[in-house]
């Protein structure tokens, strides 16, 4: 199959790599019809992360199912299916906590970039939307595949309630999605931290009623300035860095809450300053299964429209240019079809 393979700091290409294949009884394999590159991708990309050369990558794709190992049951070729980038059985304790990324047969999507996909525990991680979607809802279902679950789920851990003023700390697509979970949750007012046009417009289009382009001390100055000096409710962090993480944590009134999501990088918590301002912190990777039954009939229903964090759709052929695009910072987020 055709996929998109890094080879080391900014070397993506796309070669032909082997067919995945089915190792358990309670595998599937998906026929990607779109992927996307993450934000997270970018950190092996820049050489952030350990690379292994001529690996597959990309964690994010919909498509339809081509083959079932001979334990699976509810799920059946020719099913299109939403796939979590995190797999899940969804019957484990810590699945039915509601911790589906944790679960104790956790697997990843490992060729989302690509043609096919392997996914190791497919009744407990795929979901069905009932027949393909239409073109226009593509982009909005493969948000349901990560970054819209993320994103909400950065709100519900940050405890957004009806009536509360949010900062949303990051303007990538998690960031983005997580303005559009703040609204949907009921918050009256969300403050965006944004320096670019087009993400603060797609903010705006999402439910942030305030944008603030500053970072640092002077973006903690201005939400104290816009919140009368109260502070945020709730703060989300979708960056991953010590820095997003100060500033989360200093916007957020006493008593208040931040979910972070952005896969920590150099980030060194506070205590005192949790400890003096009663400022709770919750979060990690996003259990997108636990969420996709609340998320898929909004995005089918027409009721929220996380698609529009796509301002780039490239073939998969072009993969290396998205992740050019994204990286600086000339696509808020790249769609790829193979």
């Amino acid at each position: 199959m055709r996929a998109t393979t890094i080879h080391g700091a900014r070397a993506i290409r796309v070669e032909e790599v082997p067919d995945p294949v089915l190792r358990r009884p309670t595998d599937a394999i998906v026929r990607v019809t779109a992927g996307c590159i993450c934000g997270s991708d970018l950190w092996p990309y820049r050489g952030e992360n350990p690379i292994r050369a001529g690996a597959t990558i990309g964690h994010e794709c919909i498509g339809v199912v081509e083959e079932v190992g001979n334990e699976v049951r509810d799920v059946r070729p020719g099913d299109f299916v939403v796939v979590p980038f995190c797999h899940c059985d969804n019957t484990c304790a810590h699945c039915r906590n509601g911790a589906q990324s944790v679960c104790t047969n956790l697997g990843f999507t490992g060729s989302g970039q690509a043609e096919l996909a392997l996914v190791n525990q497919a009744d407990g991680s795929l979901v069905r939307t009932g027949g393909v979607p239409d073109p226009d809802l593509v982009p909005s279902v493969l948000t349901l595949s990560d970054v819209m679950p993320t994103g909400w789920h950065a709100a519900v851990s940050a405890g957004v309630q009806p009536g509360h003023t949010v900062v949303v700390v990051g303007d990538g697509a998690v960031g983005l999605c997580g303005v559009l979970a703040a609204s949907v949750l009921g918050a009256e007012r969300i403050i965006a931290l944004s320096r670019h046009a087009p993400r603060q417009a797609v903010a705006r289009a999402f439910g942030a009623t305030d944008v603030v382009a500053a970072r640092g001390k002077d973006a903690e100055r201005e939400v104290r300035e816009l919140t009368d000096g109260v502070g945020a409710d709730a703060t989300l962090e979708c960056v991953g860095t010590n820095d997003a993480m100060t500033t989360a944590i200093s916007v957020t009134r006493p008593g208040g809450g931040v979910g972070f999501v952005g896969a920590p990088h150099g980030v060194e918590l506070s205590a005192r300053s949790l400890f003096d301002k009663n400022v709770g912190v919750r979060g990690g990777m996003a259990p997108v299964r636990r969420y996709l039954p609340e998320l898929l009939p909004l995005v089918l229903d027409r009721r929220i429209d996380p698609g529009r964090v796509f301002d780039l759709t490239l073939p998969l052929e072009e993969s290396p240019e998205g992740y050019r695009a994204m990286d600086e910072r000339r696509a808020i987020k790249v769609m790829l079809q193979p």
